[in-house]
């Protein structure tokens, strides 16, 4: 990050992660507890110092440059291990931390877990908000750029840099409105190929694991299109004669919505669940806490059994 003066405060920085986070001086304000026109006068000064705008008008919202969106994961990094570098004996005091975290993950763990986290967070941490975002159709190094501080899902650890810890292997089952046809009587490969079936892929694919599978018994299936979230499919599987997938540890959510899960009868391989973070909120007490609460939702629900058809 560029500065064009010298003694640059580091409070500045702080003011510049909170305004691009929020895209908003007011709400900024709000956030760092000053009035507005003492925030006008800070990102005047953030202008000074960066010899670039850094929120622009666009009707009647603010957005960042791109030079502003280039440098923010930088600065929240500087910010991040200023925080940790200042706080003594790895200890955060819950009660009065005032922070936001942005955690990526699927919209069915936000479905499945977000109240409980919600919940957890209102009585141990008021001052704490969370900011869930779903999964991009393009994959960005969100992570390493600051943009998320921790994801939740299915890891793959393409970054060499971000920390990763597996929780639990997951997998996919099958899951149908009540009632529906292929429930009745004993599944099979064949069967289960015969049905129309409702992918969920956030690139719009055709195809799977599952077409892999199908294929090496001779076997292919009619998909008649795709969604982009498991939740959004789960409302058309409940009103219509499509087949679906669903993670094995999203199953409350199906049956919330009177959806019936099963297993699928093909050999398809399991899922790496678990969390990931960059290595700059390793010493950071806050994140460490934050990590804990998401962890400790999920190992209750593996393990249980779903329903096979005879």
């Amino acid at each position: 990050m560029r500065v064009t003066q010298s003694g640059l405060d580091l409070n500045l920085l702080v003011a510049l992660d909170v305004l691009l986070e929020e895209a908003s001086v007011s709400r900024a304000a709000a956030r760092l507890h000053l009035s507005e026109p003492a925030m006008s006068r800070t990102l005047g000064r953030i202008r000074k110092a960066l010899g670039d705008p850094v929120l622009v008008r666009a009707g009647r919202t603010m957005v960042p440059t791109p030079h502003a969106l280039a440098v923010h994961g930088e600065v929240r990094a500087v910010v991040e291990r200023a925080r940790a570098l200042f706080l003594t004996g790895g200890q955060v005091d819950l009660p009065t931390l005032t922070r936001t975290f942005t955690v990526l993950a699927h919209d069915s763990f936000a479905a499945t877990f977000g109240a409980t986290l919600f919940s957890r967070v209102a009585r141990e941490a008021p001052g704490v908000r969370l900011r869930f975002l779903s999964e991009s159709h393009v994959d960005t190094p969100a992570l390493r750029e600051g943009v998320a501080d921790l994801e939740v899902g299915v890891v793959d650890g393409g970054s060499p840099e971000v920390r990763v810890e597996s929780l639990f292997e997951e997998r996919m089952v099958g899951v149908a409105r009540a009632g529906h046809p292929l429930l009745r009587g004993r599944m099979t490969a064949r069967r289960f190929a015969a049905a129309e079936h409702l992918i969920v892929s956030r690139r719009g694919r055709l195809e799977g694991p599952v077409d892999a599978a199908l294929a090496r018994q001779g076997l292919s299936r009619r998909v008649v299109g795709t969604v982009g979230s498991y939740p959004a499919s789960l409302f058309i599987l409940r009103e219509s004669d499509l087949v679906g997938l669903i993670a094995f540890q999203a199953r409350p959510l199906a049956a919330e919505l009177g959806l019936e899960a099963f297993e699928v009868p093909l050999d398809l391989p399991t899922l790496s669940f678990g969390l990931a973070w960059h290595p700059r909120h390793d010493a950071d007490p806050a994140h460490a806490w934050l990590r804990g609460c998401a962890r400790e939702l999920l190992p209750p629900v593996a393990g249980h059994p779903v329903r096979r058809t005879h």
